[in-house]
């Protein structure tokens, strides 16, 4: 990979992330909205006949009433918005980050030759196939008689994906396992926009736009999924975000018990917050005790397990480097340069105030040196980002001979 390639794939990064999240910003927040939006309607004498509420807002200086249908209005106005674009480009814009990251680099990102020896495209392969796998088994589920008990398909729901993060956990890189168990959780999100929400909405318009009344079952799975989605999108949220942070998944064996707790956690916030604005008086105030508790617990997992902090309390189970017989090593001056300017951060037991090896980047071996040679090229030698404000005094010197060898790492392969 040449220095203009390595741009090109940081500024893509960038790009897509940047897209991604305001996509899911204006996804989310419209979410949030009409979930609060039902819960402030109120049924008053005089409301035309067949709305089940009215709410009055104040936005931006000015006073909006909004009005909520039991089935749907007796005609439609010519203008008429839906909401949908919001959640298909943050799946679309989400799907790429996914591919450029993690299938366009998953040597370093994905894959873990210590949990399974894959190549590129079988690392991807089992990616994508994993999430239209979960789709369908999450919409069976719902089709099934589960689907009319709607608290025990919610737990059969949970358990659903943290089993499947174990089953992530066999597969890829602690990395890797976190990002698919909540890309899983946002393809159902989207998913269900798209393959329930809107089928049931189109058909409702044509019944209106026929002269007919829509059937109260549209209206009853497409708020049922739509709950599921306010629901499971705090969860998604941080799993998302978990991949900067390398103390949540540099242990995979405690992943299952992480998602556990995290999902746990916001499924009570969104679940207070739903009913607080129903009711104020009912508010569910013991939520936010046992969030807290399930964050407390959450973190203890990955705190006792990751392996930085296994070795500074003695433990010693950090894990062993493990290498392929033809797996590239780096040069020995490499090594050396590395040893002395890199590894006290990126290491299995890093200094302490580091706790963790930075996104989980291990260069600990010859081997780990040469895996992460790309990430290496541009933070050390491109940009000279690390190490942060150079504090261990990395020369140009130094710089250069690492030039030297991913140019002739680019040039051999």
């Amino acid at each position: 990979m040449g220095a203009l390639e390595a741009y090109a794939w940081e500024w893509g990064s960038a790009l897509i992330r940047w897209l991604h999240v305001t996509a899911a910003i204006a996804w989310i927040g419209g979410s949030f909205f009409f979930m609060h939006l039902d819960a402030s309607l109120r049924k008053r004498a005089g409301d035309p006949s067949g709305v089940a509420g009215v709410s009055w807002q104040v936005h931006g200086g000015g006073f909006y009433q909004m009005s909520k249908y039991v089935l749907a209005p007796p005609a439609l106005p010519e203008h008429l918005i839906w909401h949908k674009w919001q959640s298909y480009w943050t799946w679309m814009s989400g799907f790429a980050l996914l591919c450029w990251v993690y299938y366009g680099q998953s040597t370093y990102f994905l894959i873990d030759p210590a949990v399974m020896a894959l190549a590129p495209w079988q690392a991807a392969l089992i990616g994508v196939a994993a999430l239209a796998l979960g789709w369908i088994v999450y919409d069976l589920l719902c089709r099934s008689p589960l689907g009319s008990h709607e608290e025990l398909l919610a737990v059969v729901g949970f358990g659903y994906v943290v089993a499947t993060s174990w089953v992530f956990t066999q597969f890829f890189s602690g990395r890797g396992a976190l990002i698919h168990t909540g890309a899983l959780m946002a393809t159902i999100m989207t998913a269900n926009v798209f393959f329930v929400i809107m089928p049931n909405q189109r058909k409702s318009v044509a019944a209106l736009l026929a002269g007919k009344q829509p059937d109260p079952k549209w209206v009853k799975t497409s708020k049922t999924r739509s709950t599921h989605n306010n629901y499971i999108t705090l969860p998604v949220l941080f799993l998302m975000l978990s991949n900067h942070y390398p103390m949540t998944y540099s242990n995979p064996r405690v992943i299952p018990a992480i998602v556990t707790c995290v999902i746990v956690a916001g499924a009570l916030v969104r679940y207070f917050y739903n009913v607080w604005h129903l009711d104020h008086d009912r508010a569910p105030w013991w939520a936010w005790a046992v969030a807290s508790l399930a964050i407390l617990c959450a973190f203890g997992f990955a705190a006792t397990a990751s392996p930085g902090m296994r070795g500074l309390m003695g433990l010693a189970d950090l894990p062993t480097a493990v290498a392929r017989a033809d797996e590239p090593k780096a040069p020995s001056e490499v090594v050396d340069i590395v040893t002395m300017r890199c590894m006290m951060c990126h290491s299995a037991a890093p200094m302490e105030e580091i706790g963790e090896a930075p996104k989980g980047v291990l260069l600990d071996t010859p081997e780990h040196i040469a895996r992460f040679a790309p990430a290496i090229r541009m933070q050390a030698v491109l940009t000279h980002a690390m190490p942060p404000n150079n504090f261990t005094q990395m020369t140009d010197e130094e710089r250069a001979v690492l030039a030297r060898w991913l140019k002739l790492e680019t040039a051999q392969n």
